[in-house]
């Protein structure tokens, strides 16, 4: 039953991305669903959105729909076997005033809203005499793609494009950590138990197989993100973890297995992609399968040994004893940023810079102290929804939305509820913002008293993240600490939520009465266009769409 379910969504979302020909790559990570779109025209964004099983739907450098946790992992290879079949058709977008006659009516939208076109970044018509007098989903939907579309725009800059493609280089990685970490977890409990001592051992080399390989499986990756042979990238980053290594000297220390860790694989895998592509441009086509390869793992293999193993080392151990430091003597103030911060982080792009550091925290001590910090943005967010829909009591479609995102929400699936509310409202999402910083700064205070509180993997978040939690003091204390932090982010992002979050002007204007579709005629395009604006908007006085930032 659970397969056909899923067979089905695959089946369902295949023609609105426009079909097997239309897609270019099928990949996943912990929540999304990701799509390389040859046409973009042909995808029908709000029929995603309405199907049951999406989240949410984010573009970024691929089209990324939000199925959440073990969903996107059962339908992605069900898409990919439908997506095999190159008879698929392409359909042609439909009029932009009606949905594709297959999709569901959208779940966000409440019974008084008409269907709104697919957003995009230029400004949406005034809303006609048919249509709801309160702002709905559908608006602050169009608001958000608006505000994607331009924060997207900001972030193409080269070293936030380059931050995106490491972050490719991590992502896959991202399933094995978790298994591995909650194996591990497991495997401490037995231990400090005293239970199954003949399981110990075992569980013991299947949690750290992938650590103690993870710099080869980030050389592969790295290669084949830049255009290398992965395989080459992968045999270069393997000499970081050589026990051999041991015996060889540079810059007068005798080097150790693993030095380095991931940055070291990561930057042997890009020196020999740029060692390859040189090749391949001097190197005759009769011997360039016998040279090329030889090269490339030769002389990329002697820098990474005689210097990109000792650099790297030197920076991973600065990374770990820096963070150590920072929580330890200035825990709540560095919490406290971390946590507001990390939302605007996102937007920009630059929290992608994070994804290596986690994992080299992860590599020197079993678990990241930054993640369960920044995961108290999200719990800002919830908090800040729940406020939203308490003080929103007579607009239905927000309500819904709210709604239909916040489990996700609470798993650590974010965009819904970002891009979907408290973004285009303006302040809610300041306020969310406060509501992490006090989580975070929560977490962070317990780090300065003693009490670590890390993660064993990267991806999850929220009450995701919950299995993966790990300290230094036993696994109820560090739970618990986690469990306060997000309780303080859920409370904190209510509260400033509900006193702060709307002026009374915007407030009357979103809880406005639902107008009655029958009350009067529908104007014109012409008659429509001469009208005054049905749906107050703050900021906009001419009734086009201003963001519904609140100024007041």
């Amino acid at each position: 039953m659970t397969e056909d379910k899923n067979r089905a969504t695959a089946a369902a979302i295949l023609p609105l991305v426009g079909g097997a020909r239309n897609i270019t790559s099928i990949a996943h990570c912990m929540t999304r669903l990701r799509l390389g779109i040859r046409d973009r025209s042909l995808v029908h964004d709000e029929a995603l959105k309405a199907l049951p099983a999406v989240l949410g739907v984010v573009e970024d450098d691929t089209y990324q729909i939000v199925l959440g946790p073990g969903t996107v992992a059962r339908v992605t290879p069900e898409l990919e076997r439908l997506a095999a079949d190159d008879s698929t058709p392409i359909p042609r977008p439909e009029s932009p005033t009606e949905p594709p006659s297959e999709a569901p009516t959208a779940p966000q939208a409440g019974p008084e809203d008409t269907p709104q076109p697919t957003p995009t970044p230029t400004p949406a018509p005034a809303p006609t005499a048919a249509t709801s007098s309160a702002t709905t989903a559908s608006d602050l939907a169009a608001q958000g793609a608006v505000l994607k579309a331009r924060q997207k725009a900001r972030n193409a800059t080269p070293v936030k494009l380059f931050l995106r493609r490491i972050a490719n280089i991590f992502v896959p990685l991202i399933p094995a950590l978790i298994g591995c970490g909650i194996i591990a977890g497991v495997n401490g409990l037995l231990a400090n138990a005293g239970w199954l001592p003949g399981l110990v051992p075992a569980l013991t080399a299947i949690a750290s197989g992938f650590m103690s390989l993870i710099a080869v499986f980030v050389g592969h990756n790295t290669a084949k993100e830049f255009g290398g042979t992965p395989v080459l990238g992968g045999a270069v980053a393997a000499v970081i973890v050589f026990p051999g290594v041991a015996n060889i000297t540079a810059f007068g220390q005798k080097l150790s297995p693993g030095q380095g860790g991931v940055l070291g694989a990561l930057a042997a895998a890009l020196l020999a992609v740029q060692v390859e592509k040189q090749l391949r441009r001097r190197v005759p086509e009769a011997l360039d399968v016998l040279l090329t390869p030889t090269l490339t793992v030769l002389l990329a293999g002697l820098v990474t040994v005689f210097g990109l193993m000792y650099a790297a080392g030197e920076i991973s151990t600065a990374i770990g004893a820096f963070a150590t430091w920072l929580l330890a003597h200035g825990g709540a103030v560095a919490g406290f940023i971390l946590g507001g911060l990390f939302l605007p982080l996102v937007m920009l792009g630059l929290h992608q810079a994070l994804i290596p550091i986690h994992t080299t925290l992860i590599q020197q001590q079993g678990y990241t102290v930054l993640l369960p910090i920044l995961a108290m943005a999200g719990a800002g967010q919830v908090g800040a929804a729940l406020a939203v829909y308490i003080r929103l009591p007579r607009n239905r479609s927000i309500r819904t939305t709210i709604k239909s995102a916040l489990p996700a929400g609470f798993l650590g699936v974010g965009e819904p509820l970002i891009y979907g509310v408290s973004l285009p409202l303006g302040r809610p999402f300041i306020t969310a913002c406060i509501g992490g910083a006090f989580g975070g700064g929560t977490v962070g205070l317990f780090n300065q008293l003693g009490d670590a509180v890390g993660s064993t993997a990267i991806g999850p978040s929220g009450w995701a993240l919950f299995p993966l939690v790990k300290g230094n003091h036993p696994l109820g204390t560090t739970v618990a600490v986690y469990a306060l932090g997000l309780a303080v982010g859920y409370l904190v992002g209510f509260v400033a939520t509900y006193l702060f979050g709307f002026s009374r002007q915007l407030r009357t204007d979103l809880n406005a009465a639902p107008q009655r579709a029958d009350a009067a005629p529908a104007p014109t395009a012409g008659e429509a266009d001469m009208a005054a604006p049905a749906v107050p908007r703050p900021g906009g006085a001419d009734g086009a769409r201003a963001p519904l930032h609140d100024a007041g």
